[in-house]
């Protein structure tokens, strides 16, 4: 069956993927399992390129995309096809790259050839100048069309580089097609996803290599656990420096943390600080309040008056007694009622109490928790991160408390040690090692299950 007019062929499209998505592959014969496959290996080389032909067309000025009101591709495709706005960058790239690859689109038409392999020659491609570009996509596209793998096209790859390679003040290093894209998921985790240029590179990988090495036997990080942590370090110590980083808004560039009263009366959990937060930063929380209707309505219902009384005599005592814990407790329990209730509230009709949107109740100063005199005493006696097995320089740790405030811990100079961020906020306050600093200087360190000892000093030999 051949369409006649885009519609007939859509619904063939349609009745095709519907048949599929309904049936069952495992009654199938293994052999009609394999041809399905290839057959939607086909499909989806073709999927891409009428995707960017049709996108191109529409796309152009006065065409359908304005005729829908949008300015960009993107911006259409994240409203009218539920894209994420990732996704559809994704399809509005293939769209721009397989106009300036016209030879790797009619491959990807005749299904001659897969996306991701396309997508890996003009990634070879894009670099050479624009007179050869179309002949080299040629080449590389017959070579694959005789057999060639990817590492016998990328060997060809390479041969025309050198071939038609500009002169080093016109080299292409990837600059003018960088990006770096950072998405935010959930829970406040991020994506990162980008195409680096050469420079951009080789300074990351310097950086990450540096902070990414295994830093002891205890250190059972994946390599992609250890680069994020790399990253974090880097970004920290950028932020934790004065004056590399330029004002956003007029205000120095810094880290807050929004916490709800909740969250603040349970010692900061569930809040965006990770472990170990609390033992040693500079932190300014921003507390936010949510109010409890349920509660609202408790104290302010004719019918209850015990709330009302109770709230009295509460505050009764505080005014007489200069003890208002009672009535910190009731502000905090209205104030902290379940997330979302204001939004809940700004939605009922008019007359429910307390109908405004939650503002911010405080905003705290930043306070410096440990005397800067300690901090210095503790680099100069230290000198390093004092984790056993560990050598990492003052200027990468942060001093940690032994004995941790919450538990009655000091600032004193016994109480405190330099530990790497790796070791502070990992290995002791999120998986749980008992680090101990003994009065000789020495340090141990014991594993959560107490199967592993680690000494700063050698074995003792016995006499």
């Amino acid at each position: 069956m051949r369409a006649t007019d885009p519609a007939q062929a859509l619904a063939f499209v349609a009745a095709g993927l519907e048949f599929l998505a309904h049936a069952n592959p495992a009654e199938w014969p293994a052999g009609q399992q394999a041809d399905c496959l290839r057959a939607l290996a086909v499909a989806e080389s073709q999927q891409t390129a009428v995707h960017a032909r049709v996108l191109q067309a529409f796309s152009v000025p006065g065409g359908g995309l304005a005729g829908d009101g949008h300015r960009s591709p993107r911006v259409w495709l994240t409203w009218q096809t539920a894209a994420t706005v990732r996704a559809a960058g994704w399809k509005v790239s293939w769209m721009h790259r397989l106009t300036a690859h016209p030879a790797i689109a009619a491959a990807l038409t005749s299904a001659s050839i897969s996306a991701s392999w396309a997508q890996q020659v003009m990634d070879w491609t894009r670099a050479l100048p624009d007179d050869v570009r179309d002949a080299a996509d040629g080449e590389l596209l017959a070579a694959a069309a005789s057999g060639a793998g990817l590492a016998d096209l990328a060997a060809i790859a390479e041969d025309l580089r050198r071939e038609h390679a500009r002169p080093d003040e016109d080299k292409d290093d990837g600059f003018n097609d960088r990006r770096l894209r950072l998405d935010k998921t959930f829970g406040g985790a991020g994506r990162l996803e980008g195409d680096l240029s050469e420079r951009c590179t080789a300074i990351t990988e310097a950086v990450l290599g540096a902070l990414s090495q295994p830093t002891g036997p205890e250190d059972d990080r994946t390599a992609g656990q250890r680069q994020h942590d790399a990253l974090e370090e880097a970004m920290t110590r950028l932020l934790a420096a004065d004056g590399l980083l330029p004002q956003r808004a007029g205000q120095p560039v810094r880290l807050e943390l929004d916490i709800t009263l909740d969250q603040l009366a349970n010692g900061g959990a569930g809040s965006p600080a990770g472990p170990g937060s609390t033992c040693d930063a500079v932190i300014q929380p921003v507390i936010t309040g949510l109010v409890d209707h349920e509660l609202l309505a408790k104290f302010s219902d004719p019918e209850s008056p015990e709330w009302r009384l109770a709230l009295q005599a509460a505050m009764a005592k505080a005014a007489g007694e200069a003890q208002w814990g009672d009535v910190l407790a009731q502000a905090i329990a209205l104030l902290s009622g379940p997330s979302g209730r204001a939004a809940w509230l700004r939605r009922r009709a008019s007359g429910i109490p307390a109908s405004t949107i939650s503002l911010p109740l405080d905003i705290a100063s930043t306070v410096d928790t440990i005397p800067v005199h300690l901090r210095r005493a503790v680099r100069k006696r230290d000198k390093h991160c004092r984790f056993p097995g560990c050598d990492l320089p003052a200027a990468g740790c942060e001093v940690h408390h032994i004995k941790h405030r919450k538990d009655g811990g000091r600032h004193a100079l016994a109480n405190l040690a330099l530990l790497c961020r790796f070791h502070h906020l990992i290995a002791i306050h999120r998986w749980g090692w008992q680090f101990t600093l003994h009065p000789d200087g020495t340090t141990t360190a014991v594993s959560p299950d107490g199967s592993k000892t680690l000494h700063s000093h050698p074995p003792i030999v016995a006499a």
